[in-house]
């Protein structure tokens, strides 16, 4: 009885060698079933059996195999982790993984792909580097090429590992080169590099006689990736084109729909929503969970509560924006936000303020930026004091040179110049107490300065130039604006600093009169040089202001024109601005013309008719006129060439050529 079925284990185990070699998987399981039956603690036909549910694709009921026979599956360690992989479930397959005795070569690879999966691409790096060191067969294109990958997330993640330099020989590898190079924000060079892989592709393929529907959605996705390269340099019509042309092929890659609809999608922008309704459709599918990284699901779910947004759907926003916190609770920020802004659509613009100052409570790393945002919310909608007063409530921020500005042009466009006059003056107090180095202030020190000596605070204005002073002590220009400024409150203290100044040469010639008149404080006006006097013939060569002074006052004594027959005597005729027809003495012309025309033949003279008589006259020939132009040109031969055109002027009615 046992020789019969050792014989029959032996036929069974013959037959599904040969069904395993021609890939007749279904009829292998029904062997391993039949061996299992005669041998029901046979391993090595559990293997098998494990082995073709894999191959068919029946991973759930593989899983439930080697959970029922824990003794028979104590080796099966891969096929179990392999199972629990297709059914996404990597955080399961990386603890079977682990739990593995022995890490064999092919344990590797699949931990590799796991962590792969799980965005652990660091992990990953090193494990694909010590399998590529350690291996040598005909899969060596394969693991650099997915090793290429891992160095493409990780430049895009902004990591700093160091990554080695890998060959690009292969359309696939200069593929993730360009993926690289995208990483590193160097789009025009990953646009070059796209292009030469699209080239490569097309060759590589066209060798191995690969059909050209074939082609050109191998192609697909090189071609999305250079539109998106298009995209981030602003030539966003070309890459709209490209994303157009892709989508145009419906391509089998529900990922690639995915981003190349998202991109458009962004394009759009509030534009063609009808569009973009559609697009975002395809971008949003549940079958998208597995086949995008978690970088690409948010920014997609980012831009679905943007476009809820732009379309004015107040409910589904708000319901996009809940789910998106609850799924990335890191853009929390990012929802507030599109909230406040769907306020302030709505004419609640305050309220949109007051949302985002609840965000910012304790959350201090948000705050500015937050608090910016709602100060450009209430200007949108002309609440200007409401925007200054979250401007002044913002710590220490409100010293930033840039918001300084800001509150000063606020309170001077409310005509409100104390407050300007003592956001300045708070400035100046803090930057001197706290000596915080925020990059070059001599902008800010200057602007306070010149603000204050213009409203006539000669005292603030001197704290601003002490410290513009400070900054350099060879600034002739300040040093004297500072002197002028103590002279109004502190006359020794100018009359001091006032030696620092460099002695005036009084040999050259100085124009007194435009030193006094101009006003070099402000270094507003500028007043040109009066020129140079020649010496008297007296001796002695007069002073420039005196001049100067008496250019002007010739100037002002001009005496007006008289008519040439002017007698002082005589006073002059009262209606002479009256026009010539409205005086007393004015008479209409008599009319001159000859009486005797025009009234018939009777008491004519003899030749008059015909004196008059036009077909009569004698006939004059036109005499040649001297202008050349009027002569007729010779008309062209040869070759046109770009003349001038001289217009010949019409001979007008009654007057003269």
């Amino acid at each position: 009885m046992a020789a019969t079925r050792e014989t029959n284990a032996s036929v069974l185990y013959a037959e599904l060698n040969r069904f395993g070699q021609n890939g007749e998987f279904e009829r292998a399981l029904k062997t391993a079933n039949k061996l299992l039956q005669i041998a029901p603690n046979e391993e090595k036909a559990f293997h098998c059996r494990i082995v073709c549910l894999i191959q068919l694709s029946r991973f759930q009921d593989a899983l439930k195999a080697i959970a029922k026979e824990p003794k028979l599956s104590s080796n099966l360690a891969f096929e179990k982790a392999y199972c629990q992989y297709r059914l996404n479930q990597p955080q399961e397959a990386l603890k079977t993984v682990n739990s593995a005795s022995n890490l064999t070569a092919k344990l590797k690879e699949l931990k590799a792909q796991i962590l792969y999966r799980l965005e652990k691409y660091e992990e990953c790096f090193d494990v694909y580097r010590d399998i590529v060191k350690n291996s040598n067969d005909d899969y060596e294109d394969e693991r650099e090429t997915n090793l290429s990958a891992v160095i493409a997330n990780l430049y895009i993640e902004g990591s700093n590992k160091e990554t080695p330099q890998l060959r690009e020989h292969t359309y696939e590898l200069s593929y993730n080169r360009a993926c690289q190079l995208i990483g590193r924000a160097q789009y025009q060079d990953a646009e070059r590099k796209l292009k030469a892989t699209e080239k490569l592709c097309r060759e590589s393929l066209e060798e191995d006689g690969t059909p050209e529907e074939d082609i050109e959605d191998e192609l697909g996705i090189i071609k999305v990736q250079l539109a998106y390269c298009l995209q981030m340099q602003g030539r966003e019509k070309e890459a709209q084109a490209i994303y157009a042309a892709a989508l145009k092929q419906k391509p089998d890659d529900i990922g690639l729909v995915a981003i190349a609809s998202n991109n458009m999608v962004t394009l759009n922008k509030d534009q063609n929503v009808f569009d973009s309704k559609k697009k975002i459709k395809s971008a949003t599918l549940d079958a998208l969970e597995h086949k995008l990284t978690s970088r690409q699901r948010k920014n997609i779910a980012l831009n679905q509560c943007l476009l809820a947004l732009y379309t004015s759907q107040a409910e589904q926003c708000q319901q996009l924006c809940n789910r998106l916190v609850q799924t990335y609770p890191d853009l929390e920020a990012e929802a507030t936000l599109i909230r406040a802004v769907h306020l302030a659509r709505e004419g609640k613009a305050g309220d949109a303020a007051a949302l985002l100052d609840k965000y910012t409570a304790g959350k201090k790393e948000q705050q500015l930026a937050m608090k910016l945002a709602a100060v450009q919310l209430l200007l949108a909608d002309g609440d200007r004091k409401e925007a200054c007063r979250v401007l002044q409530n913002l710590g220490d921020s409100t010293f930033k040179p840039g918001i300084v500005s800001a509150l000063v042009t606020l309170y001077l466009a409310d005509n409100n110049r104390d407050g300007a006059s003592n956001v300045l003056k708070d400035a100046v107090d803090w930057y001197r107490k706290n000596k915080v180095s925020t990059g070059d202030l001599s902008m800010l020190w200057r602007q306070a300065a010149e603000f204050h000596l213009r409203g006539g605070e000669p005292a603030v204005a001197a704290n601003s130039l002490e410290e513009l002073l400070r900054q350099n002590p060879k600034d002739k220009k300040t040093l004297a604006q500072l002197v002028v400024a103590y002279a109004q409150f502190d006359p020794a203290k100018a009359q001091s600093l006032s030696k620092q100044l460099p002695p005036l040469d009084l040999d050259q010639k100085t124009d007194v009169a435009a030193l006094e008149t101009t006003n070099w404080m402000m270094g507003s006006k500028m007043i040109k040089k009066a020129a140079k006097v020649e010496p008297s013939p007296g001796g002695k060569p007069d002073t420039p202001g005196d001049e100067l002074i008496q250019k002007k006052k010739a100037k002002r004594k001009r005496k007006g024109k008289l008519p040439k027959n002017f007698d002082p005597n005589i006073p002059p005729d009262p209606e002479r601005w009256l026009p010539r027809h409205e005086r007393t003495g004015y008479r209409k012309k008599k009319d001159r013309r000859n009486k005797d025309v025009g009234k018939g033949t009777q008491g004519a003279a003899t030749g008059a008719s015909d004196m008059y008589d036009i077909t009569k006259m004698p006939s004059q020939q036109a005499k040649a006129s001297p202008n050349p132009h009027n002569s007729p040109a010779p008309e062209a031969a040869g070759p046109r060439q770009q003349q001038r055109k001289v217009q010949q002027k019409k001979k007008k009615k009654g007057g003269k050529w």
